[in-house]
């Protein structure tokens, strides 16, 4: 008997597109995490990542027992240049994996990939106040619930709400960067 391989988080590549492709389409296609309508097909998602790799955010892969489990990445949370210091965190996990502690794992080395890049704040924009998961999932990682807006989507012929949640990275607000 061969023994279980342990979950493996790393950098993502091209070579995963095709899975966080998949694991997209189905989020888009089957929930409210995600407020697209039509799945993007992989030229799309590699545009995406490539622009996320471009502008130095950290784009993670999950794989527990060598099979590709779903991915995290930061992004900007606002174009605008005040808002440099705050990153936007998006997780994804395949279905047959939810429940496993991937998101967890995920978020958590996400987390410390944008402290050690020297980011302040990550936000968390949940699609869906009835997304518990989510919710739970970044409450356990220290974030705090800032705001509900509500029916700010229509998905599935209901609205949906947008739920933001916030954390400090590093030090936070406590001093300015660079000073």
């Amino acid at each position: 008997m061969s023994c279980p391989r342990p979950m493996l988080i790393r950098a993502a590549t091209a070579a995963d597109l095709p899975h966080i492709t998949a694991i997209y389409a189905q989020a888009v296609r089957e929930g409210t995490a995600s407020f697209e309508l039509v799945p993007p097909g992989r030229e799309e998602m590699a545009r995406r990542m490539a622009a996320i790799a471009d502008q130095g955010y950290p784009y993670l892969a999950a794989e527990i027992d060598g099979a590709f489990a779903g991915y995290a990445y930061a992004s900007a949370f606002r174009p605008r240049a005040a808002y440099r210091h705050t990153v936007e965190d998006s997780i994804y996990v395949a279905a047959a994996f939810h429940g496993r502690g991937i998101g967890r794992a995920l978020l958590d080395a996400l987390i410390d990939a944008c402290e050690r890049r020297g980011y302040r704040q990550m936000v968390a924009v949940i699609g869906d106040s009835a997304n518990e998961g989510s919710i739970a999932l970044h409450r356990a990682c220290g974030f705090a619930h800032m705001g509900t807006l509500a029916a700010t989507g229509l998905k599935f012929g209901r609205w949906v709400d947008t739920v933001l949640m916030q954390r400090p990275l590093g030090p936070g607000a406590s001093d300015i960067p660079g000073m």
